[in-house]
């Protein structure tokens, strides 16, 4: 479920594009701080995202300075520091991860040796986050619920997504939590678990794996689904971009925004489009040479 929150980048202001890249390099470094060296190579643009995104909805300035790191040993680069609220994100990270591969092994798509590598990561966030960390086996276990029942509905699949979400806004937001901030989070949440499961479609369809889309609208091609679904599809995507829209509108930011609608508004619709039109994933560009 990771890798589908991305700008776009060529509506993205250079200033913003040059933000993400410190707050990504920064989030690798809180990695680091919290959970270890091993764990910042499960580094995701979706939780550096959710990393600006919580910045900017608590007012925690992000101070950028010049920093080395492993990968750029000898010039330094500008690189967000890794304050309190970057370390906590990391240690998410680092447990989606691990827990993302637990998830391929029980679908049978092997992975042990990779979650071995980040099982100590995983412990030392446990250990620093509980409360944190409690949400996200509460979103482990309520998945594997709805996996082991095999809903065919792809709104109740997508709830534990959403759900977890949904708690990381109260969690991270505190009093600065909001309605709106809630819709906003949970919808986030929804369409990530959606476009992955519908991304995945034929390939899980192949495997025998579960996915509520399969389930929903029968077991033939992706183009098949697409051809003969699509306007179903593109409801559902629709009003979860009503949900986002609504949600960001009614939130309070204490910075520049730019960043974030680019993302809202422009990357998630852009990557919706992809993946409803069959187009394989681009890797998204994240430095300069």
């Amino acid at each position: 479920m990771f890798g589908y929150v991305r700008y776009d980048l060529p509506n993205l202001h250079i200033k913003d594009f040059m933000l993400y890249k410190a707050m990504y390099c920064g989030l690798c470094k809180g990695i680091g701080a919290a959970c270890g060296q091993r764990a910042r190579l499960g580094l995701t643009y979706d939780v550096t995202f959710l990393s600006a995104l919580l910045h900017n909805m608590t007012g925690q300035d992000v101070k950028i300075t010049q920093q080395n790191c492993f990968e750029h040993a000898i010039r330094k680069r500008p690189i967000a520091e890794a304050d309190a609220l970057t370390q906590e994100l990391g240690a998410l990270n680092a447990l989606l991860t691990y827990y993302k591969l637990a998830d391929d092994i029980a679908d049978g798509s092997g992975g042990r040796v990779k979650q071995a590598w980040f099982k100590k990561g995983a412990k030392r966030a446990k250990a620093r986050y509980p409360e944190m960390s409690a949400l996200v086996e509460q979103y482990v276990a309520d998945q594997a619920a709805v996996e082991k029942k095999r809903s065919p509905s792809p709104d109740e699949a997508a709830e534990p997504t959403a759900a977890l979400m949904r708690a990381l806004a109260v969690h991270f937001l505190g009093e600065k939590n909001s309605p709106a901030a809630e819709q906003l989070f949970y919808a986030v949440g929804k369409w990530v678990y959606l476009i992955d499961a519908l991304d995945d479609y034929e390939k899980d369809l192949k495997k025998g794996r579960y996915n509520p889309f399969v389930l929903a609208y029968g077991q033939d091609s992706r183009e098949k689904l697409l051809k003969e679904n699509g306007p179903d599809l593109a409801f559902l995507f629709d009003t979860l971009f009503y949900d986002l829209r609504e949600g960001l509108a009614g939130v309070k930011f204490y910075f520049n925004r730019d960043l974030t609608d680019n993302v809202m508004l422009r990357g998630i619709p852009l990557e919706t489009r992809r993946v409803l039109s069959g187009e394989p994933r681009k890797e998204m560009q994240v430095s300069v040479k």
